[in-house]
């Protein structure tokens, strides 16, 4: 008789994420939505010690995705930080029900402190509050330098990801990363009704007081209140003429469908 003696559960090697390129599933299309999204999660530093310390942090994206946040020189994991910029952060999207069915990703890095003035402005325009305190000479903010990414999009749906794949590459689009700032400034003082359609074609809830905080080559990034939506344009758009047209077909989409809706 044969030896039977070790199963084949036995013989069976644990199972492991696929690289997002190969993942039966958008891991990074869902991956940027988590990082653009989500404006608060759970930074991992390491202690003297070399101990795993975790604690709650707000986040923020510079145009390419990059992790921002604006953290006080009197807080533990400042400190850690400032020992060893090793760390990662936890995007974890939530909602009802259990919370391990709901999509959140890992992101693996360094943090350094950054002075470049679009990582304060984008950091302030996703939490105006703290306009409040970002100036006090104890505070800084800080930018995750990606190395990888780890994504559980839900049940037996994870992926892992390279710098590449989670940030934004944006070469070419040298145009839409200088005209940010006046973009936002005009779309919030003269087309807010036009970002409540963006935010509502994007599944957001309507009838909010939506603003927009940034946008690059991708998408764009709204929020009211404590609420967040990220809206993806049709297509990559790499100049300013190029974001006027897709904003117009989206808005004109939009409204199409509202129209359509209410017939």
């Amino acid at each position: 008789m044969a030896d039977v003696s070790t199963g084949a559960s036995e013989q069976r090697e644990p199972a492991r994420p696929l690289p997002a390129a190969d993942a039966p599933f958008d891991a990074i299309g869902l991956s940027r939505m988590l990082l653009r999204s989500i404006r608060s999660g759970a930074l991992a530093t390491l202690d003297p010690e070399g101990t795993p310390f975790a604690s709650l942090v707000t986040i923020a994206t510079d145009q390419d995705g990059t992790p921002l946040m604006l953290l006080s020189r009197l807080s533990a994991h400042t400190r850690n930080l400032l020992a060893d910029p090793r760390c990662s952060l936890l995007f974890s999207q939530g909602g009802k029900g259990d919370p391990l069915a709901h999509p959140r990703l890992t992101v693996v890095g360094s943090a350094v402190q950054t002075a470049e003035p679009r990582a304060r402005e984008r950091f302030l325009a996703r939490h105006p509050k703290a306009k409040l305190y970002a100036d006090f000479p104890d505070f800084g903010f800080f930018a995750l330098n990606p190395k990888a990414g780890h994504l559980n999009g839900g049940f037996a749906k994870a992926a892992t990801l390279s710098r590449e794949e989670l940030l934004l590459d944006l070469t070419g689009a040298e145009a839409i990363v200088a005209g940010e700032r006046g973009a936002v400034e005009h779309m919030n003082a003269d087309h807010a009704d036009a970002l409540a359609l963006y935010a509502a074609a994007a599944g957001a809830e309507a009838g909010l007081p939506w603003r927009l905080t940034g946008l690059d080559p991708e998408g764009m990034d709204l929020i009211a209140g404590e609420r967040t939506a990220r809206v993806v344009y049709p297509e990559r758009v790499t100049d300013m003429g190029g974001l006027r047209k897709s904003l117009v077909a989206m808005a004109a989409q939009a409204r199409g469908s509202v129209g359509t809706a209410e017939a």
